[in-house]
């Protein structure tokens, strides 16, 4: 569970959101993916040894046996999660891993600079700079989320570098 955040209580929250992976398929659904698949590897399986390519069988396997890895780890990578709240005198980032634990960074808005890469390639980076330090965040969202992201982002902090409270 993510932390509250700890400014004061009277502060509005110009920004609140957690991010998270797109789900993967349901259990029930890569459940049926992989009996599917299973049953027509074994059905090829056992036409190439009734054919006399018994070596193959084992290969026949293995796909089935990677796909169900390749499932697992999916389900797993989809339990990451990233809260973003800015409120005028903080921007906090916790930081939930699938393995590890949890971090929090907290930002003065004021000096907070967004930085979304130009690069036309999927491995576009989304960083948060503060006095130096870097915080990469929505490593797992598609570009356009993240670029939509960062316009959010970057819209919010000017807010709250312009509120006054009184």
């Amino acid at each position: 569970m993510l932390a509250p955040v700890t400014g004061k209580a009277s502060e509005p929250v110009f920004f609140d959101a957690e991010l998270r992976p797109n789900p993967p398929l349901s259990a029930r659904a890569q459940f049926a993916i992989l009996a599917l698949v299973a049953a027509v590897n074994f059905a090829l399986g056992i036409v190439f040894m009734l054919r006399g390519a018994w070596p193959i069988a084992p290969f026949m396997g293995a796909d089935v046996a990677l796909l169900a890895w390749a499932f697992r780890a999916s389900r797993k990578e989809a339990g990451r999660r990233e809260r973003v709240t800015l409120t005028p005198s903080e921007l906090r980032i916790a930081k939930r891993p699938v393995r590890g634990c949890p971090s929090e960074t907290a930002l003065n808005p004021y000096w907070v600079r967004v930085v979304l890469e130009d690069d036309v390639l999927p491995a576009q980076r989304l960083t948060l700079w503060s006095h130096g330090r870097a915080t990469e965040l929505g490593s797992f969202l598609a570009p356009d989320d993240r670029a939509s992201l960062a316009d959010a982002l970057q819209a919010a902090l000017r807010t709250a570098k312009e509120y006054r409270p009184f």
